[in-house]
């Protein structure tokens, strides 16, 4: 076998054993972080909807709750719950 095709042949070989390292790496990160489920934030008990409104999206900020609803509004409440503080209309583009 010539010198040429020799060194090709090790940088073959070499291209695979480190790809083959990086998918086991790889794996092991997956396996090793994924498991563990982040605990979902708790939405307080007095919570109050307007009559009507079903909600379909909640998000989460610090020290606020944003619920969007059914009928197109964005909810926005202070952690401790209750009636929201602010109501504003969204302007959804139709079939959105």
């Amino acid at each position: 076998m010539p010198p040429s095709l020799r060194f090709l042949k090790a940088l073959v070989i070499t291209l695979m054993i480190t790809l083959i390292g990086g998918v086991i790496a790889m794996v092991f990160i997956l396996v090793t972080r994924l498991p563990g489920t982040a605990a979902l934030p708790q939405l307080p008990a007095s919570l109050a909807l307007p009559s009507g409104a079903k909600a379909q999206a909640v998000t989460f900020g610090p020290g606020w709750i944003g619920v969007v609803t059914a009928d197109s509004r964005f909810l926005l409440f202070r952690d401790s719950g209750g009636a929201p503080v602010q109501e504003v209309p969204l302007n959804l583009p139709a079939g959105g």
